[in-house]
């Protein structure tokens, strides 16, 4: 690890200073969508010099079934999930937990057997932009709703989703809504003009995979890039034309971890499936590195040059890899659990396994050297957290927690 991860002493002066920073700048506190700011686990929050030895609850709001990560805006918190056959989208003041507004639609679904343990509920978090909601169902139905009232604009359905249900999240990128939706094996990756639903381009080729896309510029070219059911693909964000595919497939077409890009290279994991590293040379990618561990429904971090993530081996454990090289550093404990949501929050690195355990870590050069640990539910927590100028949000199966971080 480098030596840029070693703790530094900090000033109360220059703490205070960060925190007032921080409290003018809604960019700095925001977590518009999946993964957050710009879609890489990692936020400019303003973390305590200290943890404290327990976390405490602020408030806790029953929402609904569903392991969508929360999105918050300013003070407002937009949560999807589902209720009986309806999924319902709702903001919540964050200082407070109280609902402002609430909208839900009819969306019946019938679970592949394999998935009941995830429970029928979105996996798909929202997208929170421009005064917008934008939400894609787990039986493919897209909707935006105005973020301030709560009012439907539009919403289409397209009455299809992969075998275990949808899960990318959707994204904004140059005034294009990007959603890939479709059934196994037929698919469509589109952009939609997000002011009306209307398709601008339609890639029409694999299924959807459970993986969200990215938007990257490489060879000078902007491209979303993301995993389908079948492959890895490139494509133009201006036309929707493949510019790149390369054969991406792991047992039963569970294609989950959102790509990363390092620089000008490109890295991908998944289920079986290793982990490794391409360039893009006129639109040919090139293998530049492989390593045989690998990533299941966890997608990793990036820490400078280090990449930090959870890997499935050994029934779950934390692992640090060299992003420029592939090679493994430092591997954690086994029997961790079946998945990890993490969050780079200045020099400190949140981990929050599906057994609910909210872990602080301190990359550095002997590892993830462990600082708290807390128990944050009582039920499965698939979703990540989200720190936020009140505290850090925690969804687990059916409630929506604000746990204070002083």
């Amino acid at each position: 690890m480098t030596e840029r991860l070693t703790p530094r002493s900090r000033s109360r002066s220059r703490f205070v200073f960060l925190v007032l920073l921080l409290a003018s700048s809604g960019f700095a506190q925001d977590w518009p969508q999946w993964r957050g700011p710009d879609r890489t686990g990692t936020t400019s929050w303003a973390a305590p010099d200290v943890w404290p030895e327990a976390l405490e609850t602020r408030w806790q709001v029953s929402v609904g079934l569903g392991h969508s990560s929360p999105a918050v805006v300013g003070k407002l918190i937009y949560q999807f999930a589902r209720r009986g056959e309806r999924e319902l989208i709702r903001a919540l003041q964050l200082g407070d937990g109280k609902t402002l507004w609430e909208s839900s639609y009819e969306a019946p679904y019938r679970m592949n057997p394999a998935a009941t343990g995830h429970g029928p509920g979105p996996k798909s978090s929202p997208l929170v932009t421009a005064g917008k909601v934008y939400t894609l169902g787990i039986h493919g139905i897209v909707s935006c709703h105005d973020a301030a009232s709560g009012q439907r604009v539009w919403q289409t359905n397209t009455d299809a989703s992969p075998i275990y249900g949808h899960a990318m999240s959707p994204l904004l990128a140059d005034d294009k809504l990007i959603v890939h939706v479709g059934s196994s094996g037929k698919g469509a990756l589109s952009a939609l003009d997000p002011q009306t639903g209307r398709p601008i381009w339609r890639y029409e080729g694999d299924g959807p995979g459970y993986a969200s896309p990215i938007l990257v510029e490489l060879d000078g070219v902007r491209q979303i890039v993301t995993q389908t059911d079948a492959h890895i693909v490139g494509v133009s964000l201006d036309t929707g034309k493949l510019l790149w595919r390369t054969a991406f497939k792991t047992p039963y077409d569970q294609n989950v971890v959102t790509p990363i890009l390092h620089g000008s290279r490109l890295i991908f994991s998944g289920l079986e499936a290793r982990t490794f590293a391409i360039s893009l040379s006129a639109n040919e990618p090139k293998e530049v590195w492989s390593n045989r561990l690998t990533f299941y429904m966890s997608t990793p971090v990036l820490v400078g040059d280090e990449l930090i993530g959870f890997s499935d081996k050994k029934s779950g454990h934390f692992v640090v890899l060299d992003a420029t090289t592939g090679e493994t550093k430092w591997a954690g404990s086994p029997r961790q659990g079946d998945n990890a949501a993490l969050v780079v929050a200045g020099e400190w690195l949140l981990t929050l396994t599906d057994r609910a355990e909210l872990s602080v870590r301190l990359p550095s050069d002997s590892g993830l050297v462990p600082v708290r640990s807390y128990s944050v539910a009582d039920s499965p927590t698939w979703a990540h957290p989200v720190p936020t100028s009140e505290g850090i949000l925690v969804k687990d199966e059916e409630s929506l927690t604000l746990w204070s971080a002083p």
